[in-house]
C-alpha cells in the first residue's frame, strides 16, 4: 500500500523527517506500527506491504530511508527480500522484526544485512529510536538479542541437508522414513544424525530437536 504525501499518518513542520516503510504480513500488527510512527513528528510512513515480494516492489518505488521487516510472510519470507533488497541498494537500513528470539534467526538477519534485529514486543520507544539509530548508520542489536547471540558463541552452522535432516527429526521421524524423504540412504541419514548431535552438542535426538527450536535452526511447521 503506498501512502499519500501527507495526512493522518505524517506530522508537518519537521525540518528533518525519515521515511519509513513496513512489511508485514498481518494488517493489525501494520496498523499497530502506522499508529506508532504517527506519534513522533520525525517519522513519516511512506508505505506498507503484506509481503516480502511486495516490500520489494514498494522499495523499488519510495527507496525509504528505513525499512521494517517482518521475518516470517507468505510469498516471500523476509531474509529473502532483505537480499533482494540489499542486492539493489546496498545501502538500504532495514530493521528485522521478529517473535524469534534464536541466534540463528537473528544471524540470518544480520547476514542477509538487516542493519538491525528486533523483537515484536519491543516498547514503542525502542521501535522509534532504533529507526533513528539505523538511519544514522548504527546497527542496532538490543541487549536481550546480543545475549542470545553471545550464548551461543563461538558459532556452528549446520549444513542445508542437516537442517533438512533436522526438520524432519523433529517430525518424529526415524532414519529409515528420513532416507526414504531425502532420497539417500538409512547409513547417510545416520551419518547426518550424528554430525547433528556433535554439532550441538546433544546427547539425543529429542534434546538436538529442543535447542535447535530454541536457537531458531529450525521452527515447527517447517
Amino acid at each position: 500500500m503506498t501512502l499519500p504525501a501527507s495526512g493522518a499518518r505524517r506530522h508537518d513542520g519537521v525540518d528533518s523527517v525519515i521515511r519509513v516503510m513496513t512489511v508485514d504480513d498481518h494488517p493489525i500488527y501494520r496498523d499497530g506500527l502506522a499508529a506508532l510512527l504517527s506519534v513522533y513528528p520525525d517519522l513519516h510512513l511512506v508505505a506498507e506491504a503484506e509481503d516480502g515480494a511486495k516490500g520489494v516492489e514498494l522499495y523499488r518505488q519510495h527507496k525509504p530511508d528505513v525499512t521494517l521487516m517482518d521475518m516470517s510472510m507468505p510469498i516471500m519470507q523476509g531474509v529473502e527480500a532483505i537480499r533482494a533488497i540489499r542486492s539493489e541498494f546496498v545501502d538500504a537500513r532495514i530493521i528485522a522484526l521478529s517473535t524469534y528470539e534464536g541466534d540463528s534467526d537473528i544471524h540470518r538477519a544480520l547476514e542477509a544485512g538487516a542493519s538491525g534485529y528486533l523483537l515484536k514486543g519491543a516498547l514503542r520507544s525502542e521501535v522509534a529510536d532504533a529507526i533513528r539509530l539505523v538511519h544514522r548508520g548504527v546497527r542496532v542489536v538490543p541487549s536481550i538479542v546480543a545475549q542470545r547471540l553471545a550464548e551461543f558463541t563461538p558459532r556452528i552452522e549446520l549444513t542445508e541437508r542437516e537442517r533438512e535432516v533436522l526438520a524432519l527429526m523433529a517430525k518424529g521421524m526415524r532414519n529409515k522414513e528420513i532416507a526414504t524423504i531425502i532420497g539417500r540412504t538409512e547409513a547417510t541419514v545416520k551419518a547426518h544424525v550424528i554430525h547433528i548431535l556433535d554439532k550441538l552438542g546433544a546427547d539425543d535426538r529429542t534434546a538436538a530437536v529442543t535447542l535447535a527450536l530454541k536457537r531458531g535452526i529450525i521452527h515447527l511447521g517447517e
